[in-house]
């Protein structure tokens, strides 16, 4: 499958890495497309010189065309049964599918996954496909993400898989998992810097005009819209104290006194109504608030850290890059309408 537009950029001669994409019908088609794109601009980056991607759609499904649920058919290579005959090496084996199929996986295909993923050097997994990967045993005692709407889907049907509901992509080992639709550009964006370097990744970005290269760390919603997903329960007027008073000293303590409970029963309604502790939830909200005022160009660091609850702005840093896998000039840098904001 080819990619359109140009790029740019310097990548290594390297030898060719095939990147097979396998899709179990039916797919959502950007689950496929966008990762396929962000790897053909790869290859037409090297202009003149070998392409450092050999990229493949092979579809699980009777024959060549890739049912997907938005209706449209994608033409790929070969079927799963010709691309088994074949037996060719993999480098990177990424695996989508859709909404409605993580029901009813194909056995067969759940055991070339498992099998395949042996000898591959990278298996990795788009949206729902994260079911696949847990479905064949890859996930067990792995960190791994998938849409918000499935991850707690995931977490029951899948016990031992650490289920991260947060970040848009998750690497543990040889294994990535990705949060919905744009978020698999962002992994394939992430798998092209591994090979060739960020710089390369970067001008990818901007030649497919990506606002920016997102870290696998970015949310993929906001915290406070997690929490509202539990509306009319005993933690609405808790969390929202929490959120208008992130500059307090928010121990756990302090808000099993505010919610006139005791820590225990605290720790278990957390658990139980936002899949959380207290503790993990104010950082959450505290980050996001931090994100935000970077977003909308504020300068002060030392301001926000005040503001957000940070004890100094070292402080905020440290929290920052540990969590966002960036520092928050570099974020403001990628997000502000202020480049030089964060200073």
């Amino acid at each position: 499958m080819k990619g359109s537009g140009k790029a740019a950029g310097s990548i290594p001669a390297m030898k060719q890495r095939r990147v097979v994409i396998l899709g179990l019908p039916p797919v959502d088609a950007l689950d496929v497309i966008g990762p396929v794109e962000v790897f053909a601009a790869a290859n037409l980056a090297c202009g003149e010189r070998p392409a450092p991607y050999s990229i493949e759609l092979v579809c699980a499904g009777p024959d060549v065309t890739l049912e997907s649920e938005s209706g449209i058919g994608l033409k790929g290579h070969r079927t799963l049964e010709t691309e088994r005959r074949a037996n060719r090496p993999i480098d990177t084996l990424i695996v989508t599918t859709g909404f409605g199929s993580t029901e009813r996986f194909d056995k067969s295909a759940i055991a070339w996954i498992r099998k395949r993923s042996q000898t591959a050097r990278r298996v990795c997994s788009i949206c729902v496909g994260a079911f696949a990967l847990a479905e064949a045993g890859l996930l067990n005692g792995r960190k791994a993400t998938t849409h918000w709407r499935m991850t707690q889907r995931l977490a029951e049907r899948y016990p031992d898989v650490q289920v991260d509901p947060v970040p848009i992509w998750v690497k543990d080992g040889n294994l990535y998992t990705s949060a919905g639709v744009s978020a698999g550009i962002d992994l394939a964006l992430a798998l092209v810097g591994e090979d060739q370097g960020n710089d390369v990744a970067l001008e990818i970005a901007k030649n497919l005009v990506l606002f920016l290269r997102r870290p696998g760390g970015q949310a993929q919603f906001s915290v406070a819209l997690q929490s509202q997903r539990t509306s009319g329960s005993s933690m609405d007027d808790l969390c929202h104290w929490i959120n208008e008073h992130l500059h307090a000293n928010l121990t756990t303590e302090m808000l099993a006194d505010k919610a006139s409970t005791s820590v225990r029963t605290l720790i278990r309604m957390f658990q139980r109504e936002l899949k959380t502790t207290p503790a993990r939830y104010v950082e959450d909200v505290r980050l996001e608030a931090v994100r935000r005022a970077l977003e909308l160009g504020e300068r002060s660091i030392d301001e926000i850290a005040r503001r957000c609850g940070y004890g100094s702005s070292d402080v905020l840093r440290k929290a920052f890059t540990r969590r966002m896998g960036v520092s928050p000039r570099e974020y403001a840098q990628r997000f502000s309408p202020d480049s030089d904001a964060a200073r």
